[in-house]
C-alpha cells in the first residue's frame, strides 16, 4: 500500500495540476468557438461542441485527481474542506483559496452543464460566464503554489495557458462573427432592440374601390 507521505503523491499532484490546466485551456477556447458559432464542412459545428463537452469531463476527472492527491498527501496540510470553502487552509492559504474559489465556479458551471434541460436557457448561459473568472482564479492558484509554475518551462506552460484563453477572449468580445451576436441572453454582447409602435398601414383592397358599369343603358 502507498504511504501517505510518499513523493509519489507529491508527484501525481503536480501532474494532474498541469494535466488540468492544459485540459481547461482548450475547453475554454473550445467554449469561444461553440458561442461564435465556428465550423464548416470539414469540422462542423456538432463535433466542435462534443469536442468542447468530452474535453470539460475529462478536465474535471484530472481536477478531482489533482485534488483527492493533494488531500491524501501528508506532507501538506491541506484538508478536503479547503478544496471547496476558502480560507480554511493551513498551507498557503491565499493560494489554495484561489484553487478552492476556481473549483467552486467550474463545478458550478459543470452542473449547470448537466442540468441544462431542466433549467432556464437564460440561467445556463449566465452561470456559464463563470468559467472565465473560474479560468483566471486557477491560473492564479497554479502560479502562486506550483512548484514549477514559477520558473522555466512551468511558467511558459502557466503564460502560454494564460495567453491562449486572452486572446480567445479578445475574439469573443472583438471579432465575434455577425451571425452569432446578440444570441447569448445575458452577455454584454447581446443587442437590445428597442421596441416599435409603429401600426402597419392599411391598404385598401382592390375589391373596395367602387365598380364602375361601362354598359349603356
Amino acid at each position: 500500500m502507498i504511504a501517505l507521505a510518499t513523493p509519489y503523491l507529491w508527484y501525481t499532484t503536480r501532474a494532474t495540476g498541469i494535466v488540468a490546466l492544459i485540459l481547461f485551456t482548450l475547453v475554454v477556447s473550445l467554449g469561444t468557438l461553440v458561442a461564435n458559432r465556428i465550423g464548416g464542412t470539414i469540422v462542423g459545428r456538432f463535433e466542435i461542441n462534443e469536442l468542447h463537452r468530452s474535453l470539460s469531463i475529462v478536465a474535471m476527472i484530472f481536477l478531482v485527481l489533482h485534488i483527492l492527491t493533494t488531500v491524501l498527501d501528508n506532507y501538506v496540510s491541506t484538508g478536503l474542506i479547503s478544496a471547496f470553502i476558502p480560507m480554511t487552509s493551513a498551507y498557503k492559504r491565499v493560494a489554495i483559496t484561489f484553487g478552492a474559489v476556481a473549483f467552486d465556479l467550474i463545478v458550478a458551471v459543470w452542473i449547470s452543464s448537466l442540468l441544462k434541460l431542466r433549467v432556464a436557457n437564460s440561467t445556463w448561459r449566465f452561470i456559464h460566464w463563470f468559467s472565465w473568472i473560474g479560468f483566471a482564479t486557477a491560473l492564479v492558484h497554479a502560479y502562486m503554489s506550483g512548484t514549477d509554475a514559477r520558473s522555466g518551462v512551468g511558467l511558459l506552460l502557466v503564460g502560454a495557458c494564460g495567453g491562449v484563453v486572452v486572446l480567445a477572449a479578445l475574439w469573443r468580445f472583438i471579432g465575434r462573427p455577425t451571425r452569432a451576436a446578440g444570441r447569448t441572453a445575458l452577455s454584454p454582447l447581446a443587442r437590445v432592440k428597442a421596441p416599435t409602435n409603429k401600426r402597419p398601414v392599411s391598404r385598401p383592397f382592390a375589391s373596395s374601390a367602387r365598380p364602375t358599369n361601362k354598359r349603356g343603358r
